[in-house]
């Protein structure tokens, strides 16, 4: 199996990357988490790795961290979930802010994720909360999961999605705020201005 790629950022389409590895070019496809941390194309990047082999195509996913990849397997085996689902779920909240609304049992941000009704939801919290403390990825309230996906850009989309923005909305408008070096909680400030605004 591939476990991970090191090679060249050729392409970053969300949710769409290309990679260059030794001189062959492999699609994967990544969760916004990801892309939030991903270097600008031309730059190296090494993700974390999953297949998934169907009887009509092999394909790849992408992680920055070991925390989101670990969670994605768990989610696949989740009766119900695929791995549209599976980037959906990390695109909108990143690891830890997902074991909290497990472990409080926080059905309404899970239903807010596309594709995610409410049966759906109710078996995530149900199935997933043994296997998110197995793994040790639950937080003590207020603080940090070590290797979850990071970043303000990431904290602040998240954020802004458990707020009820669209995850589309949400990415549009952080493109339009200045991310570098801000505070979390700076660029969900200018986020929301620009959102009031429109």
């Amino acid at each position: 199996m591939i476990g991970f790629l090191r090679g060249v950022l050729v392409q970053k389409h969300p949710p769409a990357l290309l990679v260059d590895v030794g001189g062959v070019g492999y699609e994967l496809e990544a969760p916004m988490s990801t892309f939030y941390s991903l270097p600008a194309v031309g730059a190296e990047v090494r993700l974390h790795t999953h297949l998934v082999v169907r009887e009509d195509a092999h394909l790849l996913y992408g992680f920055a961290t070991e925390s989101e990849r670990r969670l994605f397997r768990d989610l696949l085996r989740v009766s119900g979930v695929g791995p549209k689902i599976g980037l959906a779920l990390l695109s909108g909240m990143n690891v830890d802010t997902f074991a909290v609304c497990v472990e409080t049992q926080d059905v309404e941000s899970l239903v807010r994720v596309p594709g995610i009704g409410r049966k759906t939801a109710e078996r995530l919290v149900i199935e997933m909360r043994d296997r998110i403390r197995a793994l040790g990825e639950m937080p003590a309230f207020g603080q940090a999961t070590p290797g979850a996906a990071a970043g303000p850009a990431a904290e602040a989309y998240a954020a802004m999605v458990a707020l009820g923005y669209r995850p589309a909305e949400v990415t549009k408008l952080l493109k339009k705020v200045a991310t570098e070096g801000s505070a979390t909680e700076d660029i969900i400030r200018e986020a929301l201005k620009l959102a009031v605004s429109k």
